[in-house]
């Protein structure tokens, strides 16, 4: 039956930011699928812990600052110590600072670079090498619209963002044949604490929804739907597609 592909039980989900926001909503969705999930943040959250436990699978949460590369690459061993096996990893941490392009400091760019784009690449190579002898797994990455655009006073997160939709797809490129998808989605605007400054903004909020043709803010629930997919055995013939969740915003 079809809606069996969509099933990810038994499955292990390590979600980096994944207890808020997108990173919570994407964990919670595969939660109600099937999988384990293995929360990385620097927040902990007793609320997803309960959820994913109410639904009857395991929970762990990591601390792990994704600015500091020691703890990064402590992840993966620290999933396979704890969960056993890496089946799904969800790369959705990142920070977005804005400042004027010719103002953007030297030492928030290396920051964003490290956590928006060096973590999901040693992520994706670390849990890559346990797929490739487990012949499959699945790696989703998460963009943005501004993977398309290039925003405003967001050098480095727009950098990042683009450079995520090319890492998914020398990825996918690389272990298509060997069982594994690496596949991304670019949210658009989400009401999380992401944008909170700008949702505070009445001005920016009327010119930002004028322009989704489904005139709201998404809501985290929103891309539980594109993330099970690309998890579940329904995507496995999709490969390096960058999947815009957005309202429709890259459409207009």
């Amino acid at each position: 039956m079809i809606l069996d592909q969509f099933r990810v039980d038994g499955k292990v989900a390590v979600v980096t930011g994944g207890t808020t926001g997108i990173g919570k909503g994407i964990a919670l969705a595969l939660a109600e699928a099937g999988a384990d999930v293995f929360a990385v943040s620097l927040i902990k959250d007793k609320d997803i812990e309960d959820r994913v436990h109410g639904l009857g699978r395991r929970y762990r949460y990591h601390y792990a600052d994704l600015s500091v590369r020691e703890q990064t690459k402590g992840i993966i061993p620290s999933v396979l110590q704890a969960m056993g096996r890496v089946d799904i990893l969800v790369n959705c941490a990142g920070i977005g600072p804005r400042f004027p392009a010719e103002q953007f400091p030297e030492d928030q760019w290396d920051k964003v670079l490290e956590i928006d784009l060096t973590a999901a690449f040693l992520l994706s190579q670390a849990a890559g090498q346990f797929m490739l002898k487990a012949g499959k797994g699945k790696i989703i990455n998460i963009s943005s619209i501004l993977g398309f655009q290039g925003g405003i006073n967001n050098a480095a997160y727009a950098s990042c963002k683009h450079a995520i939709a090319g890492l998914t797809k020398a990825f996918a490129n690389d272990w298509a044949n060997k069982g594994i998808n690496v596949n991304a989605i670019a949210p658009g605007y989400f009401a999380t604490e992401f944008i909170a400054a700008l949702m505070q903004n009445p001005e920016r909020t009327k010119l930002i929804l004028g322009r989704v043709p489904a005139g709201r803010f998404g809501q985290p629930e929103d891309i539980g739907g594109a993330a099970v997919f690309l998890a579940s055995p329904a995507s496995d013939f999709l490969h390096g597609v960058v999947l815009p969740v957005d309202g429709g915003w890259l459409s207009w």
